[in-house]
């Protein structure tokens, strides 16, 4: 079986890990802010918050902007549930946005048309690892500006709507001349296990710098992340240094040094774990020319310039002219032939929870088109070109026995 996303573990990362245990810091401690200063670095922005995943991290972006009750915030109707439940998670309305067609991004020409007096943010979402375009997004947040209504000091410090983004996959992205991380207002990654760069568990915020004062953010998402205890551990490892305040019924999110070492030994591998993940997707690209599909770009003109380069995260594939009963089929013949594909994603409206909140899927017809025929195959670091050339010729194998006995 070649498993759809393993997670790359080396002898360095066993290395690190056992240095953490023997150090006697398992918990939040010297590891993770060791991480936030190399994340930073490889990212190029002044402060990275690590926490316990991106879906707290989206939360904490959102409680930092003084979004709850009353406020409204737009997402993706294409997404996993994360980049909706955390705007749930502060007692705010998620507002869905349709996908353009034949794209896995949001509808920016509709998106001004979304907005009220209550929206306070948009989270948009990268996928697959490749950065939206921030350019439309913004734009479109300009048409909007008139019905922008800050209602705090921290919202009234930006011009326009927030943009938060989801950049869950696209650790190590690049477009229109800046990283994953430097485009949006705030950037929540995750380090999930099937993620690019894995802490088993784990996430980190980012934000630009400028309209945000860097300390006072990091100090805040810190405060949010412990339970609002004005020391953690390492602060209060210092002799005599046991005192502290509760500034506010905080949550619990932080990252151990456990999942930070995993971490650091994977950012120091980042950079051949990306190139190998786009030589796979080089690959794939030629190996299903005639398959009769289309594949997401991941790469195109130069990023530098007018073009990006994405993460490479998933390698999403839409069956041309093809059913959700083919799809399915499909991934089930590619299991039995030892093949692990998947789907992403469900749209929200597709979700009892989300129905459950008054949407209806027919309300999206973009998004349920682009589900209904997409199929993910096997993207990770473990893969050989052998493995890549097997995964290539059983989905060719196994499509055209379907198509050949009048599957449709």
């Amino acid at each position: 079986m070649i498993p759809f996303s393993p997670p790359d573990i080396t002898q360095d990362e066993i290395d690190e890990v056992v240095d953490a245990l023997q150090s006697g810091w398992i918990t939040t401690g010297p590891k993770t802010k060791q991480l936030e200063k190399e994340l930073a670095a490889f990212v190029g922005v002044p402060r990275v918050a690590c926490l316990g995943s991106a879906t707290a991290a989206l939360e904490c972006a959102l409680r930092l902007l003084g979004i709850g009750p009353g406020d409204e915030v737009i997402t993706s109707a294409y997404t996993y549930t994360a980049s909706a439940s955390a705007i749930c998670h502060v007692g705010a309305v998620p507002v869905l946005s349709d996908v353009v067609p034949g794209s896995y991004e949001m509808d920016y020409g509709k998106l001004p048309k979304l907005v009220t007096e209550r929206t306070k943010a948009v989270i948009p979402v990268d996928i697959a690892g490749r950065m939206v375009d921030y350019d439309s997004l913004e734009a479109a947040l300009q048409d909007a500006r008139p019905r922008w209504r800050p209602s705090n000091a921290v919202q009234a410090l930006f011009p326009r709507l927030p943009i938060v983004a989801d950049a869950a996959h696209s650790l190590g992205a690049r477009r229109h001349g800046l990283n994953s991380g430097q485009a949006a207002d705030l950037t929540a990654f995750s380090f999930h296990a099937v993620k690019n760069l894995t802490t088993a568990e784990g996430g980190a915020l980012t934000w630009r710098s400028g309209l945000l004062d860097d300390d006072e953010a990091y100090k805040d998402i810190m405060l949010m992340s412990l339970h609002g205890q004005t020391k953690d551990a390492l602060a209060k490892d210092r002799a005599g240094a046991w005192e502290y305040d509760i500034a506010f019924p905080g949550w619990k999110c932080n990252m151990t040094d456990i999942q930070a070492a995993l971490g650091l030994a994977q950012l120091r591998r980042y950079p051949d774990l990306l190139a190998r993940r786009r030589d796979i997707v080089a690959q794939y690209e030629k190996g299903l020319a005639d398959a009769g599909v289309t594949a997401l770009r991941h790469v195109e003109g130069n990023p530098d310039e007018g073009g990006f380069s994405s993460s490479c995260h998933l390698m999403l594939v839409r069956l041309d002219g093809r059913s959700r009963d083919f799809r399915d089929e499909l991934i089930a013949r590619l299991a039995e032939a030892g093949v692990s594909a998947n789907v992403h994603y469900k749209p929200l409206p597709l979700l009892t929870a989300y129905r459950d909140l008054g949407f209806d899927i027919f309300d999206f017809p973009n998004a349920l088109a682009q589900f209904e025929n997409e199929i993910t195959l096997p993207l990770h670091t473990l893969l050989t070109d052998a493995d890549v050339d097997t995964v290539i010729r059983t989905f060719k194998r196994c499509k055209h026995q379907m198509e050949d006995g009048g599957l449709r």
